[in-house]
């Protein structure tokens, strides 16, 4: 094995684990590895394998697959490594054991590489962080990597990889600019998901979405594409979009799922295939040297690029089909720590920063003001008062969210009461007021739920009728820890219905939301917690 790069170890669980120097790397290499294997030379091929047969690669696919497992298969083979199968019908999932339980033990038995598609979304994420802590307590000589191979609605990273390596190469390698239209089941598609970050390694993107609103991008990705400068069109049917003048040279189709929205979208279905599927009358409208592009598989009965396009200069779905391979052999190249020792980073990592969230104020430094009592508030001699909760919401909102609160900081069996209130000088915007006669100081831990439960929020600590203390609460960055905490999502790894006991974290995003860690899906801060739920 050569030098171990910054690649040798790492996971690919969504695509932005690898930065766009990264991916445009692994391209440059990907390159030089077709050229080799289409002229069969043996000499640059052998470069690129592990060629180790105690490096294990392990396919796991809970869900059916053809071209990603198959591709990953013979990708495994090239290398000449220890290559091996979990057969989920007769494997110990059917017993009830745990993700982490299963992943760990296989870890155990030389397997460095662990290949898994499932329905349950964020599972290779949190098995990066839970068999990382096995290999150390049990002092494996390799951390385990996860190649996440497609996870629910949620993401399909490498195939968003050979997907921007096929655009590239129908682009002449330039990364200036792509036009783009998805075309499809952009609700269900998680291939379409992943390019809301992976379409990031083109300067300029415009994207033309063609999906009735029943297979709509979910708006959590639409909201991320807008966040990456993407120029984004909306259309409900391919015919629709050729009415304009302004069409994409690249169209990215996907199977309609529509089995999974139940009876009423089943007696549209042939109105809703209509919609995307591609016609012989549309054949004249298409700009010159276009491309049709498509994960596979198409349904052989309604496919949305139908079989006579398979002959026209539009096909480039079976070169990209092929291009999994080739694209796949060279990520497994680089996570085996083969290739990649030449690769030096223009910048480095960013590690995550901690910022503080609870401020506490410098009452001597406050400038007096006139004491104004809200309506119906008397002052509390000792305890805390909560103030500005959810400024600007309306009064019902107000009070359901304090309830809220309530039940997180368990104030629910201490005296005392909730107010909603109205600015002095404004009369139409409210807030919300908690009030705790007695109650104690709170510690670190509880400072920290109320940040994350009520952010904007005032905390004052009242001791003999005056103010004691003082804390501002802002958004935190991230939340965890805390066994109450709950991804909405019930497909998530992290949801309490898998019954895999993996703890909820979200990260706060760009627009103040927070982001599940493991599935991506972004909640509002009051959202998350399981009291929401009761």
């Amino acid at each position: 094995m050569e030098k171990q790069s910054v690649f040798a170890g790492r996971s690919l669980c969504v695509i932005d684990d690898f930065t766009i120097e990264e991916r445009k790397y692994l391209f440059e290499e990907v390159k030089v590895l077709k050229q080799a294997m289409e002229k069969n030379d043996l000499s640059v091929m052998d470069r690129y394998r592990i060629n180790d047969k105690d490096f294990g690669i392990y396919e796991v696919f809970l869900e059916d697959s053809t071209r990603t497992k198959e591709s990953f298969r013979n990708a495994a083979n090239f290398h000449h490594v220890k290559v091996s199968e979990l057969n989920s019908d007769s494997s110990s999932f059917n017993k009830g054991e745990s993700f982490a339980d299963t992943f760990n033990t296989l870890s155990g038995y030389s397997n460095t590489i662990f290949i898994v598609r499932s329905k349950i979304e964020g599972v290779c994420r949190w098995l990066e962080d839970e068999c990382h802590e096995y290999a150390l307590r049990n002092k494996l000589w390799r951390k385990p990597s996860f190649i996440n191979a497609g996870d629910g609605k949620h993401e399909h990273p490498t195939q968003e990889l050979l997907d921007e390596f096929t655009f590239m190469e129908d682009n002449t390698w330039q990364t200036d600019s792509i036009h783009l239209a998805l075309v499809g089941d952009l609700y269900h598609g998680r291939t379409v998901h992943s390019k809301a970050a992976g379409l990031r390694i083109f300067e300029k993107v415009r994207v033309d979405l063609i999906a009735p609103p029943e297979l709509a991008m979910p708006e959590n990705y639409l909201l991320e594409m807008k966040k990456n400068g993407f120029d984004i069109r909306q259309f409900s049917s391919i015919e629709e979009y050729l009415k304009q003048s302004d069409i994409a040279d690249k169209w990215y189709f996907t199977r309609p799922q529509l089995e999974r929205m139940g009876d009423r979208i089943l007696q549209r279905q042939d109105e809703l295939r209509n919609s995307i599927t591609f016609r012989k009358e549309f054949m004249g409208k298409l700009p010159e040297n276009t491309k049709f592009y498509h994960p596979l598989p198409r349904h052989k009965v309604t496919p949305t690029i139908p079989t006579f396009l398979d002959n026209t200069s539009l096909n480039a779905w079976e070169r990209q089909s092929i291009n999994g391979m080739y694209v796949r052999i060279a990520l497994l190249a680089l996570i085996g720590g083969k290739i990649g020792s030449g690769f030096v980073p223009s910048e480095s990592k960013r590690e995550r920063e901690d910022e503080e969230y609870i401020f506490e104020v410098a009452l001597d430094q406050e400038k007096p003001k006139d004491k104004v009592i809200s309506e119906g508030v008397q002052p509390i001699r000792n305890g805390i008062v909560i103030d500005h909760i959810c400024r600007g919401d309306s009064p019902s909102e107000i009070r359901d969210h304090m309830r809220l609160i309530s039940s997180v900081l368990h104030l629910d069996e201490e005296k005392g009461g909730e107010w909603v209130s109205c600015g002095h000088k404004d009369e139409t915007t409210f807030k919300g007021i908690i009030f705790r006669p007695g109650a104690n100081d709170l510690t670190r831990k509880e400072l920290k739920r109320l940040a994350a439960v009520s952010p904007g929020c005032t905390l004052n600590i009242i001791k003999e009728g005056k103010v004691e203390k003082k804390y501002r609460m802002q958004m935190p960055p991230r939340i965890y820890n805390f066994d109450d905490l709950s991804c909405t999502n019930e497909a998530c790894i992290s949801h309490p219905v898998q019954s895999e006991g993996v703890p909820a974290m979200f990260y706060r995003t760009a627009d103040n939301k927070f982001a599940c860690a493991y599935c991506g899906k972004t909640h509002s801060f009051k959202e998350i917690w399981k009291s929401r739920k009761k």
